[in-house]
């Protein structure tokens, strides 16, 4: 026993909790996913469930295979990587707008060759611009106030990217301008500064929703939303799932709805958790995201580094504000945006960048600790080398 937790303590550092909370997320997404797709196996697969379950149950382990790489590479690497990702970023968005598969009227998918695996590269660029601001903020602490060096470098990157993202998928683009927000507070930008991105984003984002492929999808959802004479299809069904759901639920693999409810393996899953796990199951998943968010601001309190704490901060809040806002969806409390749930949702390569995302976080963790652990053993060694004065 004691071998093998010295095993772990090795292979597997940084914040013990987020480890915990990733596991269960992720052992519980391969149920619910595997409840959820029994219409689509019958339509697609020959009533073949198992299908979705293996190949869902592969991706998980590999997103935390993944997750676990990226916590073993020093977080300062990730500012070099993120610029790469940046110039990667841009012209393939651009290039999936243009010629990328459509699907629901929108080009966000490109599709990998040889292993045939659809590829948002809005997933990349989010992760991408995330890291990098949070790079440049870093670097610019000394001079945050210049708007020339520091605020014009800032807003071209967050725009560029915002922009092409919000041209197939504005709910995306509106999250990715929020944690961008987030991350300019935290990283001291002047207010000033701060409602100029506010301003240049809204404006953006009214030329996408006019001129983009999903405008007109994003105005009608709205609409339909602040109708309280009509409810949409998706969300009454959703409605009905957490209706009969009830405190403990229908049991796994029990549930109803997710033969009428659209996309109850991704967009609605949260329904259909509410429906066989109860308000109990509901409220447990909302507990872990938000313990999520307190352990990733907890190591923004404890990085010693700016770049660190701006890292863990943003990565942290474009994954739960994702959730809640999938969340608040299912319940009636936003209009219906297509976001899948973090960890929970069945998805092809957003788990993989999702377990990126987290590997970072605990990479930031680690090296800090091991930041503070090497300081701590250079004091101690200098203090024993330091030669003492002779006495009388």
């Amino acid at each position: 026993m004691n071998q093998f937790k010295a095993w772990i303590d090795e292979h597997f550092k940084g914040d013990p909790i987020i480890w915990g909370i990733v596991i269960l997320l992720s052992l519980f997404s391969i149920l619910v996913v595997y409840s959820a797709t029994g219409s689509l196996a019958y339509k697609y697969a020959g009533g073949n469930t198992e299908v979705y379950l293996f190949r869902h149950s592969f991706l998980v382990v590999v997103s935390l295979f993944v997750m676990w790489l990226a916590h073993k590479i020093p977080y300062k690497n990730y500012a070099l990587y993120a610029r790469l990702g940046m110039y990667i970023s841009m012209p393939l968005l651009l290039f999936t707008y243009l010629f990328g598969s459509n699907i629901n009227d929108a080009n966000r998918w490109l599709t990998i060759p040889v292993i045939n695996q659809a590829f948002q590269p809005s997933d990349l660029a989010k992760l991408a611009l995330i890291a990098a601001l949070a790079a440049m903020l870093a670097r610019r602490q000394n001079n945050i106030k210049d708007f020339k060096s520091t605020f014009v470098p800032i807003i071209i990157a967050i725009g560029i990217i915002c922009l092409l993202i919000a041209l197939a998928n504005m709910s995306t683009a509106i999250l990715l301008l929020l944690t961008c927000l987030l991350i300019m507070f935290i990283g001291r930008v002047p207010v000033k500064f701060i409602a100029i991105v506010v301003l240049v984003g809204m404006l953006g984002l009214t030329a996408a929703a006019f001129l983009g492929q999903r405008g007109s999808t994003f105005v009608s959802r709205i609409e339909s939303f602040m109708d309280k004479d009509e409810v949409a299809f998706q969300a009454e069904q959703s409605f009905i799932a957490i209706a009969t759901g009830g405190i403990t639920g229908k049991g796994p693999g029990n549930s109803e709805q997710r033969n009428s409810l659209p996309h109850p393996y991704s967009d609605f899953i949260y329904a259909i958790i509410i429906e066989e796990y109860g308000v109990v199951g509901g409220v447990s998943v909302l507990f872990l995201y938000l313990a999520l968010l307190y352990r990733g601001m907890r190591i923004v309190a404890n990085s010693h580094k700016a770049f660190g704490g701006l890292l863990s901060a943003g990565l942290s809040f474009a994954l739960v504000i994702q959730a809640l806002v999938n969340m608040a969806v299912a319940v009636g409390l936003g209009p219906i945006t297509g976001l899948p749930l973090p960890l929970l949702s069945m998805g092809g390569t957003s788990l993989v960048f999702t377990g990126i995302s987290l590997g970072i976080i605990l990479s930031v963790s680690r090296g800090d600790h091991q930041d503070e652990a090497s300081s701590a053993s250079s004091a101690t060694s200098a203090s024993v080398n330091r030669p003492r004065l002779k006495t009388a």
